[in-house]
This record gives structure tokens, C-alpha cells and sequence, in this order.
């Protein structure tokens, strides 16, 4: 197994490449795999996939099945550990993470929100389907074109696809049609688009921020 450096932002996990792979399992309970396509979403290769999910298995956090000779592994959201470790993990390396990080260095974004079914999944909300897209807000003037190409890579990333729409950069306070009114109504996750300090090396949590409700009258 290749070994990599211990995550700067949670130390606690023997590498980057164990803590990205739970975060895309447990930050995703809806999500199962075969190991082959958890290798080519996370780029580690297929023998340390399997040790990897083996030993989270045998901890309790993951959960697999046979499909004939394939197996197929998912988060044991029946774990005791699942909520928090599924909390703490996607806001540091999960969808929040993964996106914010492919966006930040467009230039006209203002700001950055996950709305819509994987946002309030993430809130808590539960749902009767499976999340199948992840929305993206963006507000600004960002160039369209380098904006679906990062999001484009982050699909490819997070084995998702991703649904943007882009608004002003006032369209939260100022808006006031169907659409507008059914984002804000529903729970929403803020992205970390500040650049990273150099000592962090490369490491920042994204914060969950509600829109600013716009004032009556």
C-alpha cells in the first residue's frame, strides 16, 4: 500500500487516502459501489481500496455485499459512530470540500451555497429517494465556461452529477420569484471559497451558513 502524509486537518487518520474515501462513503449514505468504481472516484489504487474498506468494515462504519463476484460497499449509517464521523468527515473532505475547492479560484463568484435534496439530507432531512444530483448555487458573474469544466472534475470526483444555477450576487436578499423562495425555505451549506492559509496546507472546513432572509418591506 502507498502510504500517504496524515491529513493536516484531521490527524486522527492514518492518511489522506483513508479519510477522503470514508468522507465519500459516509458523507454519501445513499451511495454503494463496487470497489473497482471506488477506486477510480477517490484515484487510489484498487489493492489499498480494499484494505482500506476492509478495515472500516471490520470497525463497523462500512457495510458490503456480493452481487455475484462483485462487491459492493456503502456506509452502515446503523453505526453508533456514523453521525458524527459522517458530519466531521464530509465538511472536511467531502461534496462541500470537493466542490469548494474546484470553484475557488473562479473569477465573478461572489458566493457559493449546496441547496436542494443533498443539502437538506445533509441537514438531517429525511427523504424517501435516493439524492440523485447535487445543486449548486453560484452568485456572481462567474465565466461559465471554466465554471462547468470545475464542476465537470468535481462530478468525475464525487461520482455525482451536479446541477448549477448561477444568480446575482444580491439574488438571496433580493429576489422574489417561486424558485428563490423554495431555496431559501429549505436548508442550505455554505462554501468556503477563502483561500487557504499557507500553513493549513491546503486545509479548511467549510461552514454551514443560512442565507440572509430579505427584510419585509
Amino acid at each position: 500500500m502507498e502510504k500517504t502524509a496524515t491529513p493536516a486537518l484531521l490527524p486522527i487518520f492514518r492518511s489522506q487516502q483513508q479519510a477522503e474515501l470514508l468522507a465519500l462513503l459516509l458523507g454519501d449514505p445513499d451511495l454503494e459501489v463496487s470497489l473497482t468504481e471506488l477506486s477510480r472516484l477517490t484515484g487510489i489504487a484498487h489493492p489499498s481500496v480494499f484494505r482500506e474498506v476492509t478495515r472500516a468494515e471490520s470497525a463497523g462504519l462500512l457495510k458490503s455485499r456480493r452481487v455475484g463476484r462483485t462487491r459492493l460497499v456503502r456506509a452502515d449509517v446503523d453505526s453508533p459512530y456514523y453521525d458524527g464521523l459522517a458530519e466531521v468527515l464530509t465538511r472536511a473532505f467531502g461534496v462541500p470540500r470537493v466542490i469548494a475547492d474546484a470553484i475557488r479560484d473562479i473569477a465573478g463568484i461572489e458566493d457559493a451555497y449546496l441547496f436542494g435534496s443533498w443539502a437538506a439530507r445533509h441537514a438531517g432531512t429525511r427523504g424517501a429517494r435516493p439524492v440523485g444530483d447535487i445543486d449548486v448555487l453560484v452568485l456572481g458573474t462567474p465565466d461559465r465556461d471554466a465554471l462547468y469544466a470545475a464542476l465537470h472534475g468535481a462530478e468525475r470526483r464525487l461520482g455525482r452529477e451536479i446541477q448549477v444555477t448561477i444568480r446575482d450576487a444580491g439574488w438571496l436578499e433580493e429576489g422574489h420569484d417561486s424558485f428563490h423562495d423554495t431555496v431559501v425555505a429549505r436548508p442550505m451549506l455554505r462554501l468556503d471559497l477563502t483561500p487557504p492559509r499557507r500553513s493549513d496546507r491546503g486545509a479548511r472546513t467549510p461552514a454551514d451558513h443560512q442565507p440572509r432572509r430579505p427584510t419585509p418591506g
